[in-house]
C-alpha cells in the first residue's frame, strides 16, 4: 500500500488530462479541473514537492495522456558496466534520458551516450522494457516507461557534460551510489546477466 496513494493521483491526474482534451461541456471541464487539482494535491503531500511545482507540471501536459520513455544504455567493457556522476543530484546513473520527438529510440540513447559520457556508441539490442512504476523507483508525477538498450563503444573519450562531472566504468561488485529515481541496482545486476548471457531475450513487464 506505500505506493497507492502513486497510483491513485496518477490515475486522476490521466482522467484529468484525458477529459480536458475532449470534454466541449463547461461543466464537465470544471470537474476535471477539480479532479487534476485533487491529484496536485495527492502529489505534493506524499511526495513533499512543492504544490505550485506539481501543478505546473500537470498543466503544461496536453492532449491524450500516455506513459512517457526513458531510454538508458549499458555498456560493459572488461565485466565493468559505464555510468556517468549526475550533476543534480552527485549520484551515479547510466547514461540516458527522455526520448525525444522525431528520433527513434536507439537514435536517442546514441545521442545520450555522447552527450553525457563523450562516447560514441551504437545500440545492439534492447534489452529490457520496464514499467517505472514496478519496479521499486521512488515516486515521480508522470508514468513512465523505461528502455534499457545494451550499446558498444565505437569511438570517443570520456568527458563531463553540463548535465553530468564524472564518467567511469564500474565492477558489478563495486558499484558506486545510484540515482535510484533513474536506475536501480536490481536493473543494473539483470543488465550483468544478459551481458553474461547474450542470448537471454528482451525482459518486459
Amino acid at each position: 500500500m506505500e505506493t497507492k496513494w502513486l497510483e491513485w493521483a496518477q490515475k486522476l491526474q490521466v482522467i484529468a488530462q484525458n477529459g480536458l482534451t475532449y470534454s466541449e461541456n463547461v461543466y464537465d471541464i470544471e470537474r476535471y479541473k477539480q479532479l487534476r487539482a485533487i491529484a496536485t494535491e495527492m502529489m505534493a503531500t506524499y511526495s513533499n514537492v512543492e504544490h505550485s511545482y506539481i501543478l505546473d507540471l500537470f498543466n503544461r501536459e496536453v492532449g491524450y495522456a500516455t506513459p512517457k520513455v526513458d531510454v538508458r544504455a549499458a555498456i560493459f567493457r572488461d565485466n565493468t558496466i559505464l555510468l556517468v556522476k549526475e550533476r543534480s543530484d552527485g549520484f551515479w546513473t547510466l547514461p540516458g534520458g527522455w526520448a525525444d520527438i522525431g528520433e527513434s529510440p536507439s537514435e536517442v540513447i546514441v545521442k545520450e551516450v555522447y552527450e553525457e559520457s563523450g562516447y560514441q556508441a551504437r545500440a545492439t539490442k534492447l534489452l529490457a522494457v520496464y514499467d517505472r512504476n514496478k519496479q521499486g523507483h521512488p515516486p515521480f508525477p508522470f508514468y513512465i516507461y523505461k528502455l534499457f538498450f545494451r550499446c558498444e563503444l565505437i569511438g570517443g573519450s570520456p568527458s563531463s557534460s553540463i548535465e553530468t562531472e564524472a564518467v567511469d566504468f564500474f565492477a558489478e561488485d563495486a558499484l558506486p551510489e545510484l540515482s535510484i529515481g533513474r536506475v536501480m541496482p536490481a536493473q543494473i545486476t539483470r543488465l550483468f546477466q544478459h551481458y553474461r548471457q547474450p542470448d537471454l531475450p528482451t525482459d518486459f513487464d
